[in-house]
């Protein structure tokens, strides 16, 4: 097995032992960057120079006693979360040479616990998107079968992860940016309790929804980074003032005492019998771990789709108005008045996908529609989580799909936004209501492209998600493999 190949675990296990190096560990990972990136297009950027001088920190400090849980592991960035003196673009014209004076605190967390960078990754512009299509640079390409998306809009993250270029990266999960291209990439990835994880830093699409998360090989990775990046934030005003639980505590228990809900309302026409089959091991393994199985009802879920998008392309209108060629990022220098210069710098600046957004959110809080529109989102997204909390009285815990169904070709849906908006409803509630979700393997379609299990909880309820997703994995025993890339 090459280093590339390893979990975290394993990799810790093995510089602990004396018998890898984060400097070996880290080549390997750029070596096989090098061999399939050209396929994958995981990266906006990196830098194998500087990740193997973190690395050779990072061996020093393992010499001396120092460094934190993830001293020596390379890790990827999605390129929403600014990193000192390194471009940060969130995929767009607009940032293409905008370069932080700061690193985003899950950034800083990471370096000070010895974390080696290895670069940043493609993403959706903005996080706008579900297949990674409206990056301006590059599009990532799904590592099972490099004619398929690989989600969005964290699929660079999520690539780099399934691919072996890294070990495990960042990405964010707005209305589940984490846990599609997890899914559809076959690899786990976590949306954490909204405030649980730092949004400093990170460059925002929808405040309200917005949330860093991990994404990794394996159910005990995930919960080594979870680790390493909660907390209280002081420079977040979202950010909650609450005790963090090791995640891994308890993580090889059984499910016994725990109660599983299976929302009926998520198993609809349309839902790929494959995916519904996936799903249904996974419900099977955690009976067979000691679960109780019920049947719940998130009623409201019918209309996650209208009111995501309202009240995301509303909060992303507001956010983006920064973006004038003002301040920072690029300006359009040939125009005549300040009038045409913000006019042509945000028409040449962004992509048709951001356009559209910040037009029907535009349109949302106008005067005379706020009411009809906005308003109205916000308090159905209130009933939804009402829903979810008196789903708790009956389970401690819902498992459902992820996506409709596995991976479409790149370019299928990429001219049909309703169809793209679609595939993402049965991960949207989880932002709407700010509670964690997660998405763990559970199999592969039979063409081959994997299909994921999406696990949903109470607020700050991480750690039972992950000790049901650890029972999945095991109960599943699916075969831990590097996709083979031609």
């Amino acid at each position: 097995m090459e280093p590339f190949e390893l979990t975290i675990s394993e990799a810790l296990d093995r510089m602990s032992a004396g018998e890898l190096s984060s400097r070996e560990l880290t080549a390997s990972c750029l070596k096989r960057t090098a061999d399939v990136e050209d396929k994958v297009h995981a990266f906006i950027s990196y830098d194998s120079e500087s990740a193997l001088e973190m690395a050779d920190r990072a061996d020093k400090q393992r010499a001396q006693g120092e460094g934190g849980e993830l001293c020596g592991i390379p890790i990827a960035i999605k390129d929403l979360l600014c990193t000192n003196g390194v471009k940060t673009t969130c995929g767009s014209r607009i940032l293409e040479h905008f370069i932080p004076p700061y690193d985003a605190t899950v950034v800083a967390k990471i370096k000070a616990q010895g974390g080696v960078i290895v670069g940043k990754t493609s993403m959706d512009e903005f996080a706008m998107g579900s297949t990674s299509e409206t990056c301006a640079f590059t599009t990532p390409s799904n590592p099972w079968n490099n004619d398929y998306i690989a989600g969005g809009s964290s699929g660079g993250s999520a690539v780099a992860v399934a691919s072996g270029e890294c070990l495990a990266s960042l990405g964010s999960d707005t209305g589940g940016s984490i846990r599609q291209p997890a899914s559809l990439c076959g690899i786990v990835g976590m949306k954490p309790t909204y405030g649980r994880v730092s949004r400093s830093g990170l460059v925002a699409f929808a405040s309200s929804l917005d949330q860093v998360g991990p994404l990794t090989r394996d159910v005990s990775d995930c919960a080594t980074l979870l680790n390493s990046i909660c907390g209280y934030d002081p420079q977040d005003s979202t950010s909650v003032d609450r005790p963090v639980e090791d995640y891994k505590t308890n993580l090889t228990e059984g499910m016994h005492g725990i109660t599983v809900g299976v929302p009926q309302d998520y198993f609809v026409e349309g839902l790929d019998p494959e995916v519904e089959k996936a799903v249904m091991s996974g419900v099977e393994a955690l009976r067979f771990a000691g679960a109780e199985i019920v049947a719940v009802s998130i009623p409201h879920i019918e209309y996650c789709v209208a009111v995501y998008y309202l009240i995301a392309p509303a909060e992303a209108s507001s956010n983006l108005a920064r973006y004038d060629g003002v301040a920072y990022g690029n300006r359009h220098r040939a125009a005549d008045s300040l009038i045409d210069m913000y006019k042509d710098t945000r028409s040449q600046g962004f992509g048709a996908e951001v356009k559209r957004r910040i037009l029907i959110g535009t349109y949302a809080l106008s005067s005379g529609y706020y009411d009809a529109y906005y308003k109205k989102a916000s308090q159905v997204r209130t009933l939804i989580l009402n829903d979810f909390k008196k789903a708790w009285g009956a389970c401690d815990l819902l498992i459902s799909p992820v996506t409709p169904t596995p991976a479409w070709k790149i370019g299928e849906n990429i001219d049909d936004p309703l169809a793209m908006y679609l595939s993402d409803i049965f991960t949207l509630s989880t932002n709407l209501a700010g509670i964690p979700g997660l998405s763990v393997p559970g199999g592969f379609s039979s063409a081959g492209l994997p299909i994921g299990i999406q696990l949903q909880g109470p607020h700050f309820h991480e750690g039972i998600l992950i000790k049901a997703a650890y029972n999945i994995e095991r109960g599943l025993a699916l075969e831990r493999s590097l996709p083979p890339i031609a």
